[in-house]
């Protein structure tokens, strides 16, 4: 075949003149270069004379050759989309890169990679084996690898992981309606499961308004609160956290206003599992009950309910209150028509040494909120309980309905694992757990008040905190409890353990040893 792509190497053949090249006329007398401008311009010929980068472009951007130089987790993702389990590292560089944590800057510092969890043990990619001091945020009570729970879970797996609640139901959600009725405080009897304990709060301030509006009373809009609480990152639940001292104050200005008043004095709890004796200075301080009094009586007109965590104020600084002052509360909402609304999602199943923390003030509220410990970790589930006569003047108003609605309300999961978590709290001696751990936590925390820089030792139920003079170093602290063998999670000037109830003597120890090197790593 004839290659027309170049003329003929043949001496026979003269070679063509610039004019027949370029089809111009080069005058007599004219410059070499008009008739060949490569003569005063070799880039004319050769482009890459001038830019080196026309014939090889990665010369200028090495990227177009190696993508992998401008992405540098671009295998990394390839390789996790292959079967095969990812190493530390690997996991590491890809977190790095792409997740965002919980109150994390974007590219936060490396953190320990868990590989497993079995007992009440976590297992790092770098082969250290840690006993879980946080009962992963407070929801893993009975640590992990439950057989009950596990078992649980393949056997809904089985039947079905998911089906829409609006308009229709199924079992696992049935059952676990009943054992929340059975178990808390009466007359809370009906029940709305929702997806997370800042939903549940959501859902609970719903409730609250909108019962106002049903029985007309659209002024009674409101909220009244103590600071130093933390209820949820959603913005209802951030409208009743510490406006000042809490993790949402920057949210303030487009959030609703409500009171607060001011937080309930500190308290040094008893004996676990009993109510406070009624010695003289045990009890609820008579100007605090005077400060609650005026602050109810002055809002009432505009006010929906009270909203507070009882007995103890969790991520809002980990503090303790007599019970004392539930009671007070439940009186000034019954003389107001005021809901108490109480959330016991951080504080509900045991972990205060009672199964509900108003059981400590003998309350009722008229509505709860749990959830974390409810499905024992596992998944995320939570719910809202209230009484018929909430639901009833809800349902006379003008919607007829409650308002609100999520996609994964009462996934069948998560409520047969819950339904599970329940039964297996209770058929264990969920109460000689906590005492244990209770007396564990306060006998191995003494040795914190010998530091200088420590402020405050307190314990309640499953619960221990040592509290410093300064914010904690939150990298040397969490290094010194992960060299004593420990996972806790410190934040501000609070390191704290929430430990799984099956934790033994012994493992209790560990969590305190650990506590208190972490404290002396930041003094």
């Amino acid at each position: 075949m004839e290659d027309r792509t170049s003329p003929p190497d043949d001496p026979e053949v003269p070679a063509a003149s610039p004019e027949a090249l370029t089809g111009a006329t080069v005058p007599t007398g004219a410059p070499a270069s008009a008739a060949d401008p490569t003569a005063a311009d070799p880039t004319a010929a050769d482009p890459t004379a001038a830019d080196p980068t026309a014939a090889d472009p990665t010369a200028a951007d090495p990227t177009a050759a190696d993508p992998t130089a401008a992405d540098p987790t671009a295998a990394d993702r390839r390789t996790a989309r292959g079967p095969g389990p990812l190493d530390g590292a690997t996991v590491a560089r890809l977190d790095r890169a792409h997740l965002w944590h919980p109150y994390a800057a974007p590219d936060p510092p490396p953190m320990p990679v868990v590989t497993a969890a079995d007992g009440v043990r976590l297992t790092l990619a770098d082969g250290r084996e840690v006993v879980d001091g946080m009962s992963s945020w407070w929801a893993a009570v009975h640590g992990y690898r439950v057989p009950e729970l596990d078992a649980a879970a393949r056997d809904q797996l089985g039947r079905k992981s998911h089906v829409m609640f609006g308009g229709l139901t199924h079992e696992p959600a049935v059952r676990l309606a009943a054992r929340l009725v059975d178990l808390t405080p009466e007359p809370l009897r009906r029940v709305f499961l929702a997806d997370s304990g800042s939903v549940a709060m959501e859902v609970a301030i719903k409730i609250a308004l909108q019962r106002q509006l049903s029985r007309g009373r659209p002024d009674r809009h409101r909220l009244l609160t103590w600071r130093g609480g933390y209820h949820g990152d959603t913005f209802g639940a951030m409208a009743v956290c510490d406006p000042v001292g809490g993790m949402h104050h920057l949210f303030a200005p487009v959030m609703p206003q409500h009171v607060f008043v001011d937080a309930p004095p500190a308290w040094a709890a008893r004996t676990v599992g009993q109510r406070p004796p009624a010695a003289p200075g045990d009890a609820p301080d008579p100007a605090y009950v005077e400060h609650l009094r005026a602050a109810v009586a002055a809002h009432a007109h505009e006010l929906a309910a009270i909203v507070v965590e009882p007995v103890v104020q969790g991520a809002g600084g980990m503090r303790f209150h007599h019970p004392g002052y539930l009671r007070v509360l439940r009186e000034l909402c019954d003389e107001h028509d005021l809901l108490l609304v109480l959330d016991e999602i951080a504080t509900g199943f045991g972990r205060t040494g009672r199964l509900f923390a108003a059981e400590h003030a003998g309350i009722s509220p008229d509505v709860m909120a749990v959830g974390k410990a409810l499905t024992g970790g596992y998944l995320t589930m939570a719910a809202v309980l209230c009484t018929d006569e909430v639901a009833r003047d809800i349902a006379d108003g003008e919607a007829g309905v409650l308002m609100h609605g999520p996609t994964f309300m009462a996934n069948p999961l998560a409520a047969a694992i819950a339904t599970a978590s329940i039964d297996l709290l209770l058929d264990r001696d969920w109460h000689a757990d906590v005492t244990r751990i209770e007396r564990g936590l306060r006998t191995g925390l003494a040795a914190a008040r010998d530091l200088s820089h420590v402020a405050d030792v307190r314990t309640l139920g499953a619960i221990g905190v040592v509290q410093l003079d300064r914010p904690v170093d939150v990298a040397r602290a969490t290094a010194a409890a992960l060299d004593a063998g420990v996972w806790l999670r410190p934040f501000r000037d609070l390191i704290y353990a929430m430990p799984p109830y099956p934790c033994t003597a012994d493992e209790v120890a560990t969590i305190t040893d650990a506590i208190v090197a972490a404290a002396r790593a930041c003094g």
